[in-house]
Formats: C-alpha cells, sequence, structure tokens
C-alpha cells in the first residue's frame, strides 16, 4: 500500500457516502416523480448501498498494491458500521432493538459490495 491504510480507507469511505447521497437524491426524485412503490424503493436502496460499496471498494483496491479484495471488503464493512451506528443513534427512542435480519442482510450488502470493487480495481 502507497500510502497509509487509514487515509486509504477514509477516501474510499468518503467517496463511498458522497456517491451514496448523490444516488439517495436521484432515488428521491424517482420516487417523488414515478410514485414508486415501498418494495421498489427498499430494493432501490439496497442497489445504492451496493453501488457505494462498489465503488468505495475499488477506490480502496486501486490504492493497494496487495489483498485488494481485503481492503475492498474492510470498505464495505465499515461503510456499514458508520451507517448502522448513526441510524441506530437517532432512532433509538423509537426503535430499541434493531431489526438484526434487515442488518445482517445490509452487512453482506455492503461487504459483498466492496469486496468486488476490491476485486476489480
Amino acid at each position: 500500500m502507497n500510502v497509509s491504510g487509514s487515509k486509504v480507507l477514509l477516501r474510499s469511505l468518503l467517496a463511498s457516502y458522497l456517491l451514496s447521497g448523490v444516488l439517495l437524491l436521484i432515488l428521491s426524485f424517482a420516487l417523488y416523480r414515478l410514485k414508486l412503490g415501498e418494495e421498489q424503493v427498499n430494493a432501490a436502496v439496497y442497489g445504492v448501498y451496493v453501488i457505494a460499496c462498489l465503488f468505495g471498494g475499488f477506490l480502496a483496491g486501486k490504492a493497494a498494491l496487495s489483498r485488494r479484495f481485503f481492503w475492498g471488503m474492510l470498505t464495505g464493512i465499515l461503510y456499514f458500521a458508520i451507517l448502522f451506528a448513526i441510524s441506530w443513534l437517532m432512532n433509538r427512542e423509537t426503535m430499541p432493538v434493531p431489526d438484526l435480519t434487515q442488518a445482517a442482510t445490509v452487512l453482506a450488502c455492503c461487504a459483498v459490495g466492496g469486496t468486488a470493487g476490491g476485486m476489480f480495481s
């Protein structure tokens, strides 16, 4: 790895969250204009997670000289961890116990997306 691992992860996470913001803005506009159903929106949000982690994993893998899949997977897992922590902190009064099935699904999507991005880099 040319630069330190923490800098690579920070850059790839920042890029992932910026891409997520753009994609979620597009999704919200599509929701407004196309009157999408709940299942369609949920699938699109999962798609945003995968695309963002794929992109972040790709960036992390590009910066790594070896074990690119590992750095991509780590990016995806950290993306999920930050997303989960913020989400839980903001909703702990209304939902004190998180839905672990949904959390595991999102974690898997993020980890697979990040790993794939690292491998494709």
